[in-house]
């Protein structure tokens, strides 16, 4: 059990409550999975720590290289692996797709952090 619970993320409201695993707001009904004993309340409120495949911290501007073989709809050739990809954008993405980047000879694409190596 938590000794001091945490506001709600999204209405500010103190009195919140612990049910199994989930932390709720009683005012708007938000549920919440709350942070593991403050191991992550040093970083940014509701910032998002994304990985590459090998468990590298990622960041805006980083270079990756592709681990893997990518297929792309309407292209005949894919995206090989070892390609190298400058200068990426981290994004709340659709299915997965974190990595908003331009790669030269297919142009602006989204990928999934886990096919990527930080270079």
């Amino acid at each position: 059990m938590i000794e001091n619970l945490p506001p709600c993320p999204k209405c500010s409201c103190e009195y919140t409550y612990e049910m199994n695993a989930l932390v709720v707001c009683p005012e708007c009904g938000h549920e919440w999975v709350p942070a593991e004993g403050g191991a992550q309340a040093g970083e940014g409120s509701g910032e998002k720590v994304v990985k590459d495949a090998v468990g590298n911290v990622l960041s805006d501007g980083d270079s990756v290289t592709v681990v893997k073989a990518l297929k792309v709809k309407g292209s005949p050739s894919g995206i090989k692996a070892g390609t190298k990809v400058r200068n990426i954008r981290l994004i709340d993405g659709v299915d997965g797709h974190d990595i908003d980047c331009r790669i030269e000879g297919f142009g602006a694409m989204q990928l999934k952090s886990g096919v990527v190596k930080k270079a």
